[in-house]
């Protein structure tokens, strides 16, 4: 893993969560995207070279939704940034490590994903994230 690439945090409504975002850094997001694979919808904002994403359910079944449902608004997810998710996913198998996806998928942010499972990992939810070649 080179970084933390991001981290999420589940909110219950993005408008109302990028104002308040945008008063804390004194800048407004640069990008929102709708994952509809995953059910939500995003919004990012960059801290210095850290970058926040904002995550709010678009139905019901989505994970933000039932996370939110358990858990309330907050820290979702730490996001590491890998060169080479398959590998990384099979090594991480290797380790012990409970994978939620076992092959990469498209996510947010021009970004292939995979989500361990919270309940290998001390109750962190992490994500890997590979940059998508154009």
């Amino acid at each position: 893993m080179k970084k933390i690439e991001h981290i999420g945090i589940a909110v219950k409504n993005i408008e109302n969560s990028n104002e308040l975002f945008k008063a804390l850094f004194g800048k407004e997001h640069y990008k929102i995207e709708d994952v509809e694979s995953e059910g939500v919808k995003t919004s990012f904002f960059k801290c210095g070279p850290n970058k926040i994403e904002l995550l709010q359910a678009t139905n019901d079944d989505s994970p933000i939704a039932k996370f939110i449902e358990k858990k309330g608004e907050g820290m979702h997810h730490i996001a590491f940034a890998v060169d080479d998710i398959e590998r990384e996913i099979e090594r991480l198998t290797q380790e012990g490590f409970t994978m939620i996806h076992k092959k990469p998928k498209k996510g947010a942010d021009n970004k292939l994903i995979a989500f361990l499972h919270p309940k290998s990992t001390n109750g962190v939810l992490i994500e890997l994230c590979q940059d998508l070649k154009d």
